[in-house]
């Protein structure tokens, strides 16, 4: 889960799909290779995931990608088959490139390691703090009631950008952003500093940080960071990433996304990812 154009450009995106994910379109590239449509399996609706990237997956099936893997592999009457790599240093290469598998249910668009589906949803960075108090009217990083506070911040992600500029780094705590989820979680490090006291704030990829205070944290408070009038942008839109050049594959799941869109929008509303329209200038209206 933009600063200055290129270098930024990859930074945003980079960032955008959590500490973990960002190794992935970081410091995985390889070579490519040809590629046809008669890769994609025509027995089983084959996955590449992280094995411990809750809340989006994790083996036990929990994570919410896990669940909109389950309702597509159902769509399509495939079985659903997992290929399991930590997204880190080598993950796009050694799954999807490899021809292990087919699909990573979560990606960024405009990465050029992948194909990208049509984005299914569009999501933001968060800031989250203490329910009831005082910061808890905060709504945007050059908010006064922010200045001296210590912040909690994913080390290179674009809100950090902001910070700077709003000069709320001095006093920041940085967290590590290229991690394996199986030994390291900077999400639930940065929010039990929140709850000690250790820090005063957090800033989180939302689909990572919002399910999590979902699950276990009711007394925080999550705002998506939608105000910010200057780049980089904190919201973005999250695909499918196929292999380059599976175009037949790539329109095929993009029919599936469309016409099940309302069961996928439901899945992830559930999980308590903070969906945003596709402007990012506030929530989106989901029908009922």
């Amino acid at each position: 889960m933009r600063s200055g154009m290129l270098k930024n450009r990859a930074s945003a995106v980079t960032s955008l799909v959590g500490p973990v994910s960002a190794l992935v379109l970081l410091v995985c590239a390889g070579p490519s290779m040809a590629q046809t449509s008669d890769l994609v399996s025509k027995t089983a609706f084959r996955v590449c995931a992280d094995p411990a990237n809750l809340p989006m997956s994790d083996r036990s099936g929990e994570g919410y990608e896990n669940k909109i893997a389950e309702l597509m592999a159902s769509k399509l009457g495939l079985p659903l088959d997992y290929t399991w790599f930590p997204m880190a240093t080598g993950f796009i290469r050694k799954t999807l490139q490899a021809n292990t598998c087919d699909v990573v249910i979560g990606y960024a668009q405009g990465d050029e390691l992948v194909l990208n589906t049509n984005h299914y949803y569009t999501s933001a960075y968060v800031l989250i703090v203490h329910s009831g108090g005082p910061l808890s009217g905060v709504t945007k990083l050059s908010d006064p009631l922010l200045k001296d506070k210590r912040i909690g911040i994913i080390a290179g992600t674009p809100p950090a950008t902001h910070m700077a500029r709003n000069g709320l780094l001095p006093k920041a705590k940085p967290y590590h952003l290229m991690v394996d989820r199986r030994y390291e979680d900077p999400a639930d490090e940065m929010l039990a500093d929140l709850k000690s006291g250790a820090i005063d704030a957090a800033i989180l990829w939302g689909p990572i940080g919002a399910p999590v205070v979902k699950a276990s944290h009711p007394d925080l408070k999550v705002t998506p960071l939608l105000q910010e009038p200057t780049l980089p942008k904190l919201f973005y839109r999250i695909t499918m990433g196929v292999r380059q050049g599976e175009k037949v594959w790539e329109r095929k799941l993009n029919s599936l996304i469309r016409r099940n869109q309302s069961e996928i929008n439901t899945i992830l509303t559930e999980a308590g990812v903070p969906l945003v329209n596709d402007m990012g200038t506030g929530p989106l209206k989901v029908s009922q």
